[in-house]
C-alpha cells in the first residue's frame, strides 16, 4: 500500500516545513518537490510493488549545491536517498517517509570527450546509451551495456556495478570506470582516480562502486571507452533440451574462446520475444544461445567455425550465422527487448538477479521449472550465460489474492538455490530492499558486521540509503571504537504496494 503524509499537527511536518524553506534557499526554483501528487512519480524505482512518498524531492544542479544539501540533512538529521533515472530492479532508490530524495537527473551533461587517452568525463544522470552515441562518430564506444541502456544513467550504473552482454569479455561498470567524484554525507567532496589506468593504496573506488548509495553520492564519473572491433558477427545456437545449452555454454568458454555477448534464453522466452519483434528466432528450441564474436575479421571467422563445431557437438538442431550487421542487430533485438516481451504475456514480472557457476545452469534452470510448478507460475529464463548472471522473469498477477506472495517466495528460493551452488545473490541489480531479508543466506553475522564497519567509515549516523542491504542495521557504537550521538535510528518498515 501507499503511505500517506504525516498530519498538519505533527512536529515532523513542522520540521519538513522548515527543511523545505531552507532547501529553497539553496536550490533554483522548481527544484525542490513537496507536493504530494508531484512526488508520486518518484514513489518507487523498477520493483514495481513497494511504493512510498519521500519527504521532500530535491533536484540539485551543481556539485555545490549537493553539497550543501547534504551538510544541511547531516545538520538537521534528515536521511538522504540517492537517485538517479528510477530504472533500479531491487527497490535501491525506494524513497523514506522522513528522508529526502535527492534526484541527480539534472546532472545530464558530457564534460568532456579524451580520445587520446580514451576515455570520456561525464557527470551522474547522462545515460548509458548516450556516452556510445557521443564517440561512435570516432570509431569508439562503451563497453557496460546493461538492457535499459536506453533509459538508466551513469550514476546508477556507478551505484549498482551495472554489466550487460558484454560484460563477458570487457567486464562490469567497475572495469570501465578511472575516476569518481562524490560527495559525502558531511557534504565534503572527494575525488578518486582520474584518467590514469591504475592508482596506488586502497582501492576506495572499487569500494564505491556497487555500495547503492550508501557511502556518498557522485557528481562525477571518468569512463573508459574502448574502440570498436575490426569485425563483429553473431551466432544464434538452438538446443532441444536446457542442459544442452547449458553445455554448450561451458564447452565455448573451456575451449579458450571469449565471446563480446553470449547469452541464452529458454522456450519461453524465446517465444516471447519472437512475438513481441520478429526476429527469427526458432520457437521450437528448448535453449536459444546467443553469440557475439569480434576481433580482426580472420580472427572472427575461426571462431564462428569453432563455436559451430562445438555447438554442433552438443546436437544444435538450429545454427544461424549473420550475414550481415543488420541481421546481427537483428538478433540482439529480441534479447534485447526480452523484458518489455515477458511483460506483453502476462499481467506482472518479477525480475530476479543471481549469480551461479556456469558448470550450474543446467541444474539450476532444471530446478527454475521445478519450482514454476510448485508455485504455480510460469518463469522466462533470459541471462548472461557467459558469466552465469540469471534473470530469471517470474510471471503473476498482482490483482490476484496471494499470486505476488507466492511471486516473492519463488523468488527467493531461487536465490537461495544461487547461494546453495556455490553463486551470490545479486549479478548487476544490487541488493536494495529486495534482497535484504536474504542477506544472511550468503553472509554470516561477522560478515555483514564488518561490511556496516565500512559503511560507518563514511557515514556515522546511518543517514544515507538506510534500511537497504543490511537486514540488521547495528549502531556504529556497537561496531567497533567509533562513537555515534546517541539516539534512535529506526530500521524502517517497508510498505509494499
Amino acid at each position: 500500500m501507499s503511505i500517506s503524509m504525516p498530519e498538519p499537527e505533527t512536529e515532523i511536518l513542522r520540521n519538513r516545513n522548515r527543511l523545505i524553506r531552507r532547501l529553497r534557499r539553496i536550490l533554483p526554483d522548481g527544484n525542490v518537490i513537496g507536493e504530494e501528487t508531484q512526488m508520486r512519480v518518484y514513489e518507487c524505482d523498477g520493483l514495481l510493488m513497494y511504493r512510498q512518498l519521500p519527504l521532500v524531492v530535491v533536484l540539485p544542479e551543481t556539485v555545490g549545491q549537493v553539497s550543501m544539501v547534504m551538510a544541511l540533512a547531516d545538520e538537521m538529521n534528515v536521511k538522504v536517498v540517492p537517485r538517479g533515472a528510477g530504472t533500479s530492479l531491487s527497490g535501491g532508490a525506494l524513497p523514506l517517509a522522513d528522508g529526502i530524495l535527492l534526484v541527480m537527473s539534472k546532472f545530464s551533461r558530457i564534460l568532456e570527450i579524451d580520445y587520446p587517452n580514451r576515455c570520456v568525463k561525464v557527470q551522474p544522470g547522462v545515460t548509458n546509451l548516450a556516452v556510445t552515441r557521443a564517440v561512435e562518430h570516432e570509431g569508439f564506444y562503451y563497453a557496460p551495456d546493461p538492457s535499459s541502456q536506453i533509459a538508466c544513467s551513469i550514476g546508477g550504473n556507478v551505484g549498482e556495478n551495472a554489466g550487460g552482454v558484454h560484460c563477458l569479455k570487457y567486464g562490469l561498470t567497475t572495469n570501465n570506470i578511472l575516476g569518481l567524484e562524490i560527495v559525502l554525507m558531511d557534504g565534503q567532496v572527494l575525488r578518486l582516480g582520474g584518467k590514469h589506468l591504475d592508482s596506488e593504496l586502497y582501492d576506495v573506488m572499487g569500494l564505491m562502486t556497487g555500495s547503492e548509495g550508501l557511502l556518498g553520492v557522485i557528481t562525477e564519473i571518468t569512463l573508459r571507452i574502448l574502440p570498436k572491433p575490426q569485425t563483429i558477427s553473431a551466432l544464434l545456437l538452438g538446443f532441444a533440451s536446457i542442459e544442452a545449452g547449458a553445455d554448450c555454454v561451458a564447452s565455448i568458454i573451456s575451449a579458450g574462446i571469449i565471446p563480446g555477448g553470449l547469452e541464452m534464453m529458454d522456450n519461453l522466452a524465446v517465444r516471447a520475444a519472437e512475438e513481441f519483434q520478429a526476429c527469427g528466432y526458432p520457437c521450437d528450441a528448448e535453449a536459444l544461445i546467443v553469440c557475439e564474436l569480434d576481433g580482426a575479421a580472420s580472427e572472427v571467422e575461426r571462431l564462428i567455425e569453432g563455436v559451430s563445431r562445438i555447438a554442433r557437438n552438443h546436437g544444435a538442431g538450429f545454427i544461424k550465422i549473420a550475414e550481415n550487421e543488420e541481421q546481427r542487430l537483428q538478433f540482439w533485438a529480441g534479447r534485447k527487448n526480452a523484458f518489455p516481451a515477458v511483460g506483453a504475456i502476462g499481467p506482472d514480472y518479477l525480475c530476479m538477479d543471481g549469480t551461479i557457476p556456469r558448470n550450474q545452469i543446467g541444474h539450476v534452470l532444471k530446478q527454475i521449472q521445478n519450482l514454476a510448478s510448485k508455485y504455480a507460475l510460469r518463469c522466462a529464463n533470459v541471462f548472461h550465460a557467459g558469466d552465469g548472471n540469471l534473470h530469471p522473469l517470474i510471471l503473476y498477477d498482482a490483482n490476484k489474492p496471494g499470486d505476488l506472495d507466492k511471486a516473492e517466495a519463488f523468488g527467493a528460493d531461487i536465490l537461495r538455490l544461487c547461494v546453495e551452488v556455490g553463486g551470490v545473490l545479486t549479478g548487476e541489480h544490487g541488493v536494495g530492499v529486495e534482497k535484504r531479508d536474504l542477506m544472511s543466506t550468503m553472509f554470516s553475522g561477522t560478515d555483514l558486521k564488518q561490511q556496516q564497519r565500512v559503511k560507518c567509515a563514511f557515514d556515522p549516523a546511518h543517514r544515507l540509503n538506510p534500511g537497504k542491504v543490511f537486514p540488521t542495521l547495528h549502531r556504529c557504537a556497537e561496531l567497533g571504537k567509533m562513537h555515534v550521538q546517541r539516539g534512535k535510528l529506526p530500521f524502517p518498515d517497508i510498505p509494499r504496494f
